[in-house]
């Protein structure tokens, strides 16, 4: 094994990244060392690569960007006996301290103490990246290298849909970036009745049918709210996931969602929102649910359990591949927005 890897280094604080040779990660007696074959985009990543608010707040350069991946375990530390060496694995990219009070009462998705990688620590975007054996999660060996790196993301998408009862009720998706196609597909694997996707983009509209919607609105052309209320006998819809993070696509959501029907958030926006609290949420007895990250690991296991069934397709989300040294090819076409996952091969 040679003694330096490829990086996708955060190196300062301006736009862009920086293609690098950084050593190989030495891994500590509870870690595993994963050779990354494939490596997907995240809205984070672009934060990080644009440089915006958020980045400059949040991360402290120089660090190695990059969280959504998989890969095959080459090393296994002293204390590791749940991952060998040649599985096939994607990772949790939360680290949680497993001490704090939601740690110990089954919320460790919303630890206190939470740590991301490529956000607090190197991340992915390397020929090699070190973890805790805690955070591995083991794929099935055939299970593609390009649907594997998604499984993370997709946790976001199946734990904002599952977080209600969904089965049998119509539900309208607010946005459909790429977890909000997955949120989609999964619905529809979950047995939603009806699935109906919102958004202004008509590439993704266009994609959001091919994974399973039953009706796709562009809100630039007709009112979602209206639609939505006609497609559902006028009640409106019984679950709305609001993936958008938009103001006019969170007050929307609120204002589609029928009486006492439930409505999980895990778009987020850069602005505070203005909605009518009276008539949206207390007199329609709405049910609201924040959504942050993965259950760990409940959501892993319902994800596995939806693929194994094939009832759940990940692969017509990745519309684009790009190797590893065409990053900058690869982050036009995200901000571009006409694309479901673009995903670097290594």
């Amino acid at each position: 094994m040679s003694k330096g890897m490829k990086s996708l280094v955060k190196k300062a604080a301006v736009r862009g990244v920086t293609l690098c040779e950084k050593p190989i990660p030495r891994i500590r007696s509870h870690e595993v060392l994963i050779e990354v074959k494939t490596a997907s985009l995240c809205g984070t990543d672009y934060h990080l690569y644009a440089w915006d608010d958020w980045a400059k707040s949040r991360v402290h350069p120089p660090i190695v960007m990059g969280h959504e991946f998989s890969g095959v375990v080459r090393e296994v530390g002293a204390e590791v006996a749940n991952v060998r060496i040649g599985d096939h694995v994607s990772a949790e990219s939360h680290f949680v301290c497993g001490t704090c009070f939601q740690c110990r009462t089954g919320q460790s998705n919303v630890c206190q103490n939470t740590k991301i990688l490529g956000v607090d620590r190197d991340g992915c975007f390397a020929e090699f990246v070190a973890i805790p054996a805690q955070n591995v999660w083991v794929n099935e060996p055939d299970l593609p290298f390009d649907i594997a790196c998604l499984l993370e993301p997709c946790g976001n998408a199946v734990h904002t849909a599952l977080s209600g009862e969904i089965a049998g009720r119509s539900v309208a998706v607010m946005g459909v970036g790429p977890v909000g196609l997955m949120a989609v597909a999964v619905s529809r694997a979950a047995g939603a009745s009806q699935v109906i996707a919102i958004d202004v983009n008509n590439y993704r509209l266009k994609l959001a049918q091919t994974l399973g919607a039953t009706t796709a609105i562009c809100s630039k052309k007709n009112d979602p709210i209206a639609a939505t209320r006609q497609l559902t006998g006028g009640i409106g819809a019984d679950v709305v996931l609001e993936m958008s993070g938009h103001p006019t696509g969170i007050r929307q959501s609120f204002a589609l969602l029928r009486n006492g029907g439930r409505i999980s958030m895990l778009g987020i926006s850069n602005v505070p929102v203005e909605f009518d609290v009276a008539n949206d949420i207390v007199f329609k007895g709405a049910v609201i649910h924040g959504i942050t990250g993965r259950r760990m690991y409940e959501t892993w296991y319902q994800l596995s359990g939806l693929l194994r069934s094939k009832q759940l397709n990940l692969a017509p989300l990745v519309t684009h591949h790009y190797s590893f040294e065409q990053f900058e090819q690869a982050f036009a076409q995200m901000a571009e927005g006409n694309c479901g996952k673009v995903v670097l091969t290594l």
